[in-house]
């Protein structure tokens, strides 16, 4: 019992030690690169602008995000439709995405169903 005594208050000893934060050296490359001032613009640089995401324009063969492409309400309309139908559980349904690829998942959710099944409404619009 006593060896298992002195054994952990040892074995305490040194974790304790273990725990003092790091000496910074006062002086060195180190300690330079604490002190550097935040990076600035130079002056001869040409201004910048903040760019609205939905008017940017896709390069040559870039798919458009269906928003752009149709407008928001349009677009809106076919992403709740493919909600409503989709049973994937990440689906494409997103004004982001191109147009196509929503109307794809659509139909694709649609022809899951068996001949006889009835299908939801948002399949035949």
């Amino acid at each position: 019992m006593r060896r298992t005594v002195l054994a952990f208050m040892a074995v305490t000893a040194l974790v304790a030690g273990c725990d003092r934060p790091a000496e910074t050296p006062a002086s060195g490359p180190d300690a330079d690169a604490a002190v550097a001032p935040p990076p600035e613009m130079p002056a001869d640089a040409p201004p910048q602008e903040e760019v609205d995401p939905a008017l940017v324009v896709a390069p040559v063969g870039a798919p458009v995000s269906c928003l752009n492409d149709i407008g928001a309400e349009a677009a809106q309309r076919l992403v709740d439709r493919c909600i409503a139908v989709s049973p994937a559980t990440r689906p494409p349904c997103n004004v982001a995405n191109p147009c196509e690829l929503i109307q794809g998942e659509i139909d694709r959710s649609c022809e899951m169903y068996a001949p006889g099944e009835a299908k939801p409404s948002q399949c035949a619009a």
